[in-house]
């Protein structure tokens, strides 16, 4: 991550830039790859795991915006690691799980598991982003404890890191929930879901003209 971890100490923008990249980025990314490289790990999962996951990112989302748990962080590089690890394992759990659910056969509420999963993941990301954006007092103890942003109070830093949530956190699982929607709604004849976050238009090797 290059100079973003002691960055993310002095501000609260910087720490949040961590977070989106790992549960909106790299966690994504990681299960599209593996569900083309083992697709036999997303063959069978139930779809109340697809529900568990969303709670259990949930948990960890707003558990670590706790201020006696996000000041932790900023100040102490175990914590920090912890926090990190916590939110990748949370971010695999929900984007596997939600492509899983909806790859597999039988009834549609069941497929649909994996798409409520990323859409009520993106509002509870919302949600919290709204309130950070709007909140008129710094919430955490760090920002005035750490080294502040240059150039920005902590409300402008605390600001900025709502806004990053929303543009990138709820974006990006309303974007996946949606892709998914689209491939259930097709039906078991329509393109497996992991399909439809790949290149469109593709031709299949071997198709009849």
């Amino acid at each position: 991550m290059g100079p973003l971890p002691e960055r993310a100490r002095g501000s609260f923008a910087a720490h949040m830039v961590m977070h989106m990249g790992i549960v909106a980025v790299a966690a994504p990314l990681l299960v599209l790859g593996l569900s083309r490289l083992w697709p036999a790990l997303f063959r069978g999962i139930p779809p109340q795991w697809a529900l568990a996951a969303s709670f259990a990112e949930f948990a960890v989302v707003w558990g670590w915006h706790a201020p006696a748990l996000h000041d932790s962080a900023r100040v102490s590089t175990p914590l920090l690691l912890a926090e990190q690890a916590s939110f990748l394992l949370a971010g695999l759990f929900v984007w596997m799980t939600a492509l899983g659910t909806a790859s597999n056969g039988g009834a549609l509420a069941a497929r649909a598991a994996g798409v409520a999963a990323l859409l009520v993941t993106s509002m509870h990301m919302t949600l919290l982003g709204a309130l950070l954006l709007f909140s008129p007092r710094p919430l955490y103890a760090c920002a005035d404890l750490c080294a502040p942003a240059a150039s920005m109070t902590p409300v402008e830093d605390q600001a900025l890191g709502g806004a990053i949530m929303l543009a990138v956190g709820g974006i990006s699982y309303l974007a996946g929930g949606l892709i998914l929607l689209a491939s259930v709604l097709r039906g078991p004849s329509g393109r497996e879901p992991e399909a439809a976050f790949a290149d469109r238009g593709t031709p299949k090797p071997g198709m009849a003209a």
